[in-house]
């Protein structure tokens, strides 16, 4: 299958020049467009039809949700990974109720965005010619809404302390790695390694918390 074709849509040309270069370094996608206005993005899909974009909330003329829904209504069913600063639950409900594919708060780095496109790339071959998919096809198109199986953990990891993790995180709402360590009673690579093992799975999602002249730290919550 040849590269995704991706169009970027944010107004800021620095972030927007980011998120390129993020898309760029990802195998399998390849970035078709820049759209820095609302209309410009509905021009650029209906003239490079790309299989995905990256769309920003806040957008000088029209918000991304109304972007989105011009799509949707206008029969497009073109791939939409919001990312955006907006955290309004009313925002986040009217992305899912347009067919978002996902929601990814800014700021992120490149692996969060990196899981997003690879969940999507997969999703898109999973139904590729065929008339009748299996059940494995269909969890893959509708991702975390279909558990995923003990069996599925990386080798390394356990269902019990994968388990406690995961409970950790729903006790506390947010936890760094090193929080989480604490909780659990496992060292701080490890409880890392469950964690971005659940955001890869897009069962919790990371932000980065900056402060101090250091590196930001990536705390994690859970996504329900």
């Amino acid at each position: 299958m040849s590269d995704l074709a991706v169009l970027v849509v944010d107004d800021d040309f620095m972030v927007a020049r980011i998120h390129t270069q993020f898309v760029e370094r990802t195998p399998g996608f390849s970035v078709v467009g820049v759209a820095s206005t609302g209309q410009a993005a509905l021009d650029d899909v209906a003239r490079l039809r790309p299989d995905l974009v990256l769309l920003d909330v806040h957008l000088p003329d029209m918000t991304g949700i109304e972007v989105l829904r011009r799509l949707r209504a206008g029969g497009d069913d073109v791939g939409v990974l919001v990312v955006t600063a907006a955290r309004e639950a009313d925002t986040v409900r009217a992305a899912a109720a347009g067919g978002a594919v996902h929601y990814l708060v800014k700021p992120f780095d490149y692996d969060d965005l990196r899981v997003r496109l690879e969940s999507f790339r997969t999703a898109l071959l999973a139904l590729k010619g065929a008339s009748a998919p299996g059940q494995d096809d269909i969890d893959a198109v509708f991702g975390a809404a279909a558990p995923a199986p003990a069996a599925s953990l990386p080798k390394g990891l356990s269902p019990e302390t994968a388990d406690a993790v995961e409970a950790a995180l729903r006790d506390a709402g947010e936890l760094s790695a090193a929080e989480c360590a604490d909780a659990v009673g496992i060292s701080r690579v490890s409880a890392r390694r469950y964690l971005e093992h659940f955001v890869a799975r897009g069962v919790v999602v990371v932000r980065l918390q900056y402060g101090g002249g250091g590196r930001p730290e990536r705390r994690f919550r859970v996504t329900t």
